[in-house]
Parts: structure tokens; C-alpha cells; sequence
């Protein structure tokens, strides 16, 4: 095909396609954009704070399967399918039926049980039950609660960590209680909501802060969930340590 005909035509799919919100990318340029440069980190360990039923760390065995998993999950039913799948993957799981916090102890956690996902330390908002209906069906129950670095103190993990946080407004809480871990780690993804959908959560100026102390910079965002206006209710911020060249891992 002539280079101006091929030109026309990708000119026109990428129009058609801008026009719903999506884009026309070379493919032997995704890696450019693949996990935010975290690929080229060669990440050994992979800890998963708030994995529910796995759909972070199965995605992510894909990008990294030589990479052992820690996993984090206080609600017994997510814990369980969480379980199920960690059985075959021999030895490269390691799973905790808890959640995480800045001190140790038991809390009292919002089970959705129409979207256990999106459950919390943290209470709706009414704002979040806008958003988001299916989080109006709710029980509370009790979990167990230890820091972060309580939890791994006695475990020994290989190099080149990520740490995963995905624990609706309570990130910075499991920050808090991580100091020691995240010193370790070279980045960290957060789900960071912008609108408000819990009581007491954390926004995204104070986790940047948080996260700036600790000796990391912020390096671009995985995904973002938009409500029908177009506005950014959240999004997947990737963050890096500031000694760390993506470019060059």
C-alpha cells in the first residue's frame, strides 16, 4: 500500500476512534507506555495490599512471572477465591486473611455486598453512594488489623519491590504503618480517589506529600474511572523512588 494512502487511512481510524475516547497507538511503541516505565524495573516482589479476589496480582503475574506475591485481603468471602487461584501457583504466593492500617489491633470494616471491592475501613459518603449505588448494601464486620511493617518484619523479600495499595481511603493509614517497607520498595501504586467517597479519606495532595517525604515522586497514572460528566472520580497513580531512572531501571 503507498505510505500516503497507509497515512490517510490511519489518519481516519484514529479520528473515528479519538471520537469514542479511544486512541491509535504503533504497536511496537506500547512498551513506551506499558505500567507507567515499570516494566523496565524488573520487579522481583510484589506486595498487594487490598487484593480481593486477585485481579491486581493476576495481572501482574503475567507482566512479572518470576515475581513472588504477598497478598493482603481482610473480607473472607474475596479471601477465599483469592485462595483458590494462589493453590496453583505454587510456592510464589504468599497470602494474609487481614487488613492493613497504621497500628494493630481489629476494626470494624463496610462489607459491599453487592461490590466487595470497593469495601472500607472507612464509611460511605453520600457522594460515593451517588457514584456508586451498589455500595449502599452493606454489613459491618470485624477484622484483624497490623501495620505493614508489622506484618513482613520477619519475612525476607527479594529485591526490586512494588507495593500496591488499593484500600478505599485508607492509603494513607497503611503508609503510615509501612515506613520501614516503603524505604525498601523502589515504587508503588495507590488507587487515589478525587471525589469524595469515604469519610476521612485521604486525597491526593496529602498522599503526594506523603509519598514526597518518603523519597518518592509521582510517574504518571495506570487508569482513571470518569462519571458521566467527564470528571475523574479515581484514578491508579503510579509512583516511583526518586533515585529510580525508569528509562534505565
Amino acid at each position: 500500500m503507498p505510505k500516503n494512502a497507509y497515512e490517510i487511512i490511519r489518519t481516519l481510524m484514529k479520528s473515528c476512534l479519538n471520537a469514542v475516547g479511544f486512541d491509535l497507538i504503533r504497536t511496537n511503541k506500547l512498551s513506551q507506555f506499558n505500567l507507567c516505565g515499570l516494566k523496565s524495573l524488573h520487579i522481583k516482589t510484589i506486595i498487594d495490599v487490598g487484593a480481593n479476589q486477585g485481579q491486581f496480582v493476576r495481572s501482574m503475574s503475567a507482566h512479572f512471572p518470576q515475581a513472588k506475591f504477598f497478598c493482603f485481603e481482610p473480607l473472607p468471602e474475596a479471601y477465599a477465591v483469592l485462595q483458590n487461584w494462589a493453590n496453583g501457583r505454587q510456592d510464589s504466593v504468599r497470602m494474609f486473611n487481614l487488613a492493613l492500617g497504621n497500628q494493630d489491633g481489629e476494626a470494624q470494616m463496610f462489607f459491599h455486598r453487592d461490590f466487595s471491592p470497593s469495601s472500607s475501613l472507612l464509611a460511605n459518603t453520600i457522594t460515593g453512594e451517588k457514584l456508586f449505588p451498589a455500595t449502599k448494601n452493606q454489613e459491618r464486620m470485624t477484622v484483624k488489623v497490623l501495620t505493614l511493617d508489622h506484618a513482613l518484619q520477619n519475612t525476607k523479600l527479594e529485591d526490586n519491590i512494588l507495593i500496591k495499595l488499593d484500600v478505599q481511603g485508607y492509603e494513607d493509614r497503611v503508609l503510615e504503618g509501612g515506613k520501614e517497607m516503603f524505604s525498601k520498595a523502589i515504587a508503588c501504586i495507590l488507587e487515589i480517589s478525587l471525589d469524595s467517597l469515604y469519610d476521612g479519606q485521604a486525597d491526593f495532595r496529602e498522599l503526594y506529600t506523603q509519598l514526597d517525604q518518603m523519597n518518592y515522586r509521582y510517574a504518571g497514572n495506570l487508569d482513571q474511572v470518569h462519571a458521566q460528566d467527564g470528571h475523574v472520580i479515581y484514578l491508579d497513580a503510579v509512583f516511583v523512588r526518586k533515585d529510580v531512572n525508569l528509562c534505565h531501571g
